[in-house]
């Protein structure tokens, strides 16, 4: 509650010890804009339909300049060749969170509603994907659309990441690619130490505030700590009236808390 006021927005966390099972949260069953975290259960509904051999990592995904969104910083390097294989564009979206790679896997997988229906695979009821990029980072507040809930996403984190629900051998190519993300430095990683391995996926939307940067600040990560049972953190910042550089202080605050409870 203390960082969420120090935000001057709503803040939604989950904590969890998968050793201990015990959870520390706050607001976590409330909606909050997923943004592009959705990217995590993209890509992850990808690898499943390549475990069940109905899809090729190396299959060539063609796009053109015509695909390219503004924020494309790696299919906007290959768009001469009219191609990236589908490994490469899933990278491309966890690493660097890049848009246009995002709404090219989003074609294979059924489109939005194939992200919301591999997340009822998972038991999850309560996360939706309705819209493709760059209109799902509308995070107007109330909006049902493109939602999820801190616990939600933090059961199917874990769940993608150390159950199951992929291969042995998916689960840890999409970990190399979480713990490889280039966005999320001065998020959750700020507050956990440089001992742990950690591995995460932010998000950014909403509309500007007065200080030019968008209101909306996601990451959700999970760390392993030497030695220790991983935690899955879960971080959903919404309405923030702060510039971007203290917003994120206040995700790596809550970075640091979850360290004190591994």
């Amino acid at each position: 509650a203390r960082i969420e006021a120090e935000t001057r927005g709503r803040l939604g966390v989950v904590i969890l010890n998968t050793g201990s099972g015990k959870t520390m949260s706050y607001r976590a069953d409330e909606r909050f804009p997923m943004c592009s975290t959705f990217k995590v259960l993209a890509v992850a509904a990808v690898l499943a339909r390549v475990d069940s051999d109905h899809e090729q990592l190396d299959r060539h995904i063609v796009y053109s300049s015509a695909d390219l969104l503004d924020y494309a910083p790696i299919t906007k390097q290959h768009v001469r060749e009219g191609f990236m294989t589908l490994e490469a564009l899933c990278e491309a979206a966890i690493r660097y969170s890049d848009n246009t790679a995002a709404n090219l896997i989003l074609n294979t997988v059924g489109g939005p509603s194939g992200v919301t229906n591999f997340a009822r695979t998972l038991g999850d009821g309560i996360t939706v994907l309705n819209r493709t990029e760059p209109s799902l980072n509308t995070a107007v507040p109330g909006d049902p659309r493109d939602t999820t809930t801190p616990i939600a996403m933090a059961h199917d984190l874990r769940q993608i990441v150390m159950g199951g629900t992929l291969t042995k051998s998916s689960r840890e190519r999409l970990i190399k690619w979480l713990v490889a993300c280039e966005t999320g430095g001065n998020c959750l990683r700020a507050g956990i130490p440089h001992s742990w391995t950690v591995g995460d996926k932010t998000g950014s939307g909403g509309s500007t505030n007065t200080f030019g940067d968008s209101d909306t600040r996601n990451d959700i990560a999970i760390g392993w700590p030497p030695g220790r049972a991983p935690l899955v953190i879960t971080v959903y910042l919404t309405e923030s009236k702060l510039p971007a550089d203290r917003r994120d202080a206040a995700i790596a605050a809550v970075g640091r808390i979850a360290t004190a409870f591994a």
